[in-house]
């Protein structure tokens, strides 16, 4: 996992709340058996029409937010099942965070184990980065997670809440299993003198 620690990307914006895990990535792209492959697919029956063209009226589509590794959205985003696929599509789409005044729980415990952050901010300053993001042309915004801020070049600055485990997670690039290995050593030394009993 890529370690996060402070970084600049520009905002895309999402002006809708309730955006569920279906609309992220729908169900009929869960078949595959990979954790990859999925960015393409990301809010497939939003990006596209039926036809298989690229939907104009789309935001993500607008030639201003290719590129964006940041995402504005609207309160209680990633809602539905609890499928860790939107946080690897969303990942493999090219966003390192998200912006929102809620998420649902899972959504928010699946995009921090992948090493996504969200933030949760007030709904006013939800408010202000969505306008930025709506009206300016390559407005950005840098992410200092051991700050635990959110500041852009005008003077905009807020602050978000993070778990201090996953946050040291995320500071040194680890998931569940990196922490586990971590302890390899430990581990082995136990095995061999506890060996298998079947």
């Amino acid at each position: 996992m890529q370690p996060f620690k402070k970084f600049t990307g520009a905002v895309a914006p999402m002006d809708r709340a309730n955006v569920d895990t279906d609309q992220i990535i729908p169900k009929q792209f869960l078949k595959r058996i990979e954790r990859t492959g999925f960015g393409k697919y990301a809010f497939f029956d939003w990006r596209y029409l039926e036809d298989g063209v690229p939907n104009p009226d789309f935001i993500l589509n607008k030639p201003q937010y290719q590129g964006a590794s940041i995402l504005v959205a609207g309160r209680n985003f990633g809602s539905g099942s609890s499928r860790e696929h939107a946080p690897w599509a969303l990942g493999e789409y090219g966003f390192r965070a998200i912006i929102a005044p809620s998420f649902a729980d899972i959504f928010r415990s699946n995009c921090l184990q992948n090493g996504m952050l969200p933030m949760v901010l007030t709904e006013h300053e939800v408010d202000t980065v969505m306008a930025k993001a709506l009206t300016r042309r390559g407005y950005a915004v840098t992410v200092d997670l051991e700050a635990q801020a959110v500041s852009d070049a005008d003077g905009f600055s807020a602050k978000f809440d993070v778990d201090p485990y996953r946050k040291e997670s995320l500071l040194k690039g680890l998931d569940d299993i990196g922490r586990t290995l971590l302890h390899e050593a430990t581990v082995a030394k136990f095995e061999k003198t506890h060996p298998a009993r079947w």
